[in-house]
């Protein structure tokens, strides 16, 4: 039996206190957990074994919802979060109707048992229109408790579904609504924020239409890349989080895990053993990922069974590139083709032409593409572990390729996010930092201690900003590995008029430092989007001051 987690035991509390966690927040507290839940030196879990040092001890008290947090700080559904979404003038509702349910998902020609939105790989896109509100009501069909983020949206703080610290979860069996005004169009995604959920089949494209597109193009598809282990040879995401922070301490800050009939939760209990060690990638900077996914998909597609887009010679194509893996960075081309880079995470950028993108996990690009005569590979390599996924375009006769097939564009000019501009109409405008909140990376694979300035993530945790500042994020990799790292509710700016995003990649042994205006009230979270290592620890928060 696996011992309930940190974050487990708060959801448990949210769960049963309802709407209780808001009503806290107005009354002073900020969705903090209780301390007195957590381990100490000799407390045993329901199996006799110890419970390290800042775990959960699974013999007290489940969290309350009002237990202190730090004070002084905006709520999530406080008077400056309600005012600063009336200023985004919501419009129009558009409704949506969302199922997580346990399903059995069909990659193509290899099924698997896994959880979804209804039983699509990945789920049913929403499309919308800036200036919209979107109502998106969610049931929750799973065994736990689940979640909703708006990945790349600055939407209000209490629709940030981030449970202990923005609104509750959703409890199995319960459905939740989430309304929001849509402030900028662009291309995001969405997908939960309990635990290692989103290394299941839960997520899906949110794509934000311009109602003035200043682009011209004939069509658009939109391309989901993936790392998928669940439900193969009996593996789960919650067993190679097991096996990764074994002996560590460090699955305490897994959320909303589960464990599969007959499985105990441990290495090597749910399948084989997806430890990766050796991958190797120049572009990342040394060591390229923890994990071994058996499979790489596009748009929910094996390899061997690829999806396939048709257009005519000559047609000018979209293609919106989402990352959803969980340990993975892709080196995106088409074979025969240049790509010219258009938008990064939603945001236009002074136009590119390239061969071949890097997109670490949770970045997403836009490019364009005139197309050929012929029927032609889109390689999605899995960076430094020698793999890859694929789709096909065809636009008229002849044999498609095979799955092995290795486009040459791979290994020709590449751009990253450092040497995009962005497009002029988005730039932040020039201004002295009033703040610098400097984030040490720190930890590594050896002991799984993953986190920020040596802390792991608890959810008291706040680095205050005040409303209408410049900000500045000074992110310094002390570890041997790459991160992608991801602030909530905002984009920021890369510096020398860099691309506004909302995630970027840090290298090993680097220092990025990247600007954002506050403007946009609450508790947000920033974190590594290597699911792993954010469940391990790294993920901490910025707290607007009231």
């Amino acid at each position: 039996m696996r011992t309930p987690t940190r974050r487990t035991l708060l959801g448990a509390a949210l769960a049963a206190a309802g709407t209780g966690l808001l009503t806290a927040c107005s009354s002073g507290g900020t969705g903090g957990m209780d301390h007195s839940a957590m381990g100490h030196p000799g407390t045993k879990g329901p199996n006799g074994t110890p419970v390290p040092p800042g775990a959960s001890d699974p013999n007290a008290p489940a969290a309350t919802a009002t237990t202190a947090a730090p004070g002084g700080f905006v709520t999530p559904d406080g008077p400056e979060v309600a005012a600063a979404e009336a200023a985004r003038r919501p419009g129009p509702e558009r409704r949506v109707a969302l199922t997580a349910t346990e399903t059995t998902l069909d990659l193509g020609g290899r099924t698997v048992r896994s959880w979804a939105y209804g039983d699509r790989l990945p789920g049913r896109e929403i499309r919308a229109t800036a200036g919209e509100t979107l109502a998106v009501t969610l049931a929750n069909h799973l065994p736990q408790p689940t979640s909703l983020h708006w990945h790349g949206l600055a939407l209000r703080n209490d629709m940030d579904g981030v449970p202990g610290l923005t609104r509750e979860a959703v409890r199995p069996g319960a459905a939740a609504e989430h309304r929001f005004a849509l402030g900028h169009p662009g291309t995001h995604w969405f997908h939960p924020h309990s635990g290692v959920q989103q290394e299941r089949g839960l997520y899906a494209p949110l794509i934000v239409e311009d109602p003035r597109e200043p682009l011209r193009y004939d069509r658009e598809w939109v391309v989901v890349l993936d790392d998928w282990l669940d439900g193969v040879d009996g593996s789960t995401p919650d067993a190679v989080l097991a096996e990764l922070t074994a002996g560590t301490g460090g699955t305490d800050h897994a959320a909303g895990g589960h464990d599969m009939p007959g499985t105990s939760g441990t290495a090597g209990a749910t399948g084989p053993s997806r430890m990766l060690m050796g991958a190797r990638s120049a572009l990342l900077g040394g060591d390229a990922g923890d994990v071994a996914h058996p499979f790489h998909l596009v748009n929910g597609r094996l390899a061997a069974a690829p999806e396939t887009f048709t257009a005519k010679p000559g047609d000018r194509v979209r293609i919106r590139l989402v990352n959803a893996g969980g340990d993975t960075a892709y080196r995106v081309a088409l074979g025969g083709h240049e790509l010219t880079v258009t938008h990064t995470d939603g945001f236009p950028v002074e136009q590119t032409t390239t061969q071949a993108l890097l997109l670490g996990m949770g970045e997403r690009y836009d490019v364009l593409v005139t197309v050929k005569d012929g029927v032609f590979p889109l390689t999605a390599l899995a960076e430094g572990k020698g793999a890859t996924a694929l789709a096909l375009l065809r636009t008229g006769g002849g044999t498609a390729p095979d799955a092995s097939v290795r486009p040459a564009e791979l290994d020709g000019q590449l751009v990253t996010a450092a040497r995009l501009k962005a497009d002029p109409a988005v730039r932040l405008p020039a201004r002295a930092p009033d703040r610098t909140v400097r984030l040490d990376l720190t930890g590594g694979m050896a002991k799984a201690d993953w986190a920020f300035n040596g802390r792991r993530y608890e959810p008291s945790q706040r680095h205050p900003v005040a409303a209408g500042e410049r900000v500045r994020l000074e992110f310094r990799n002390t570890t041997g590995m790459w991160h992608p790292v991801h602030l909530h509710g905002h984009s920021f700016a890369l510096a020398g008029d860099g691309p506004r995003k909302d995630t970027a990649v840090v290298l090993p042994g680097e220092t990025l430092a990247v600007d954002f205006d506050a403007d946009n009230p609450g508790l947000w979270m920033v974190h590594c989007h290597n699911v792993y290592h954010a469940e391990a620890g790294m993920m901490t928060v910025l707290g607007y001051r009231a």
